[in-house]
């Protein structure tokens, strides 16, 4: 791959960040790559993901150099310009990142001489009855500790729009999009809509659509099930609901999910990736679904996803499983599979064969 420009997103508040956007500017440097720093803040206002990448230059490749916070920041810009994105490794819990600082410089040496694979990610889009907008004086409360905040995200202009459709919002979705209560003691009730038939109106803390990428973050947390990312599908998943039904729903990736805000709801805020974009009242909707689109994230070996998992939640063997033998093995097998399973996506110890795919 031909890398003519690179943006670079740090967290600046990590010293290792720091210390490692040194070596890729110097790497850059070396190359003759011209290396723009990303910041989401400019002139005391939040700039939109199109203003970031412009003033990046349009990057063939994105860095970003923190954990998965810093990894979503540089995805929505990667989106934005279909541009390839490397996140390393410095948070404490990172499902999205793929080397460590240690590693960057090899890294971008892989990536120029064509020595990695690409990751495609799922993505959400997402429509509205209307613009999404931040009522008077809700952004000095939400900017409160985090700085400023993303603005409304914008209509594209080269999809439909009308009343039963509602407006296409020039946004995607990494991990999730959020309608979540503004108040402690008024929670959002919302009829939820999958492909176009009523599934069940909550009364909630929060509604949750995710893609199998977000499992891991706040769908998890809210008792979601972990999705393989390589999977194709949109999880939807009610926090602390007043009903019985507590269960997440896993659709296909074609069945979209709408958030209906019912008449006596009190305002929901909708997140995107964590970001607050707007605020929607009784009568409003969102519908979720699928982006044509996918996210392009550079994978430099076969991405030990389980593994992963076993290590960043601390997954223990149960005690009983264990107690009168031997425990499993910490990898099943360690040759190349028969033909007849070479179709498969099977992991092999580390000193077995794992071809990138």
């Amino acid at each position: 791959m031909t890398v003519n420009r690179l943006g670079l997103v740090v967290h600046g508040g990590r010293a290792e960040a720091v210390q490692a956007a040194g070596v890729v500017r110097a790497w850059c440097e070396e190359h003759g790559v011209r290396c723009t720093d990303i910041d989401v803040w400019h002139d005391g206002g939040r700039r939109s993901a199109r203003d970031e990448v412009e003033a990046a230059g349009d990057p063939d490749l994105v860095v970003t150099l923190g954990g998965d916070g810093t990894f979503l920041r540089g995805a929505r810009l990667a989106v934005e310009n279909d541009a390839l994105v490397l996140g390393v490794d410095l948070g404490r819990v990172g499902f999205l990142t793929e080397v460590s600082a240690a590693g960057v410089r090899s890294a971008l040496d892989a990536v120029r001489e064509d020595r990695f694979g690409v990751d495609r990610r799922m993505l959400l889009a997402l429509r509205a009855s209307r613009r999404l907008e931040m009522p008077p004086g809700m952004e000095a409360l939400m900017e409160y500790g985090r700085g400023p905040l993303l603005p409304p995200p914008q209509v594209r202009p080269d999809c439909r729009v009308d009343d039963e459709w509602g407006v296409p919002l020039d946004v995607t979705a990494l991990n999730d999009v959020v309608l979540e209560k503004l108040v402690r003691d008024r929670q959002v009730s919302v009829g939820v809509y999958v492909s176009g038939r009523l599934l069940a109106s909550y009364s909630a803390d929060a509604l949750l659509v995710a893609t199998p990428t977000g499992s891991t973050a706040y769908s998890f947390a809210a008792g979601g099930p972990v999705v393989s990312p390589r999977a194709e599908a949109l999880v939807f998943t009610p926090v602390a609901p007043h009903m019985t039904f507590d269960r997440s729903v896993v659709t296909a990736p074609d069945e979209p999910v709408g958030l209906r805000v019912l008449e006596r709801s009190g305002q929901a805020a909708v997140s995107v990736d964590g970001q607050v974009r707007g605020v929607l009242g009784p009568g409003d909707w969102i519908g979720v679904y699928a982006a044509p689109r996918r996210l392009r994230a550079v994978r430099l070996e076969r991405m030990d996803f389980y593994g992963r998992l076993r290590e960043r939640m601390n997954l223990t063997d149960a005690p009983a499983a264990v107690a009168d033998g031997s425990p499993a093995p910490l990898w099943s097998v360690t040759t190349a599979p028969p033909g007849d399973l070479a179709h498969l996506a099977l992991l092999t110890a580390p000193d077995g064969p794992s071809p990138l795919r």
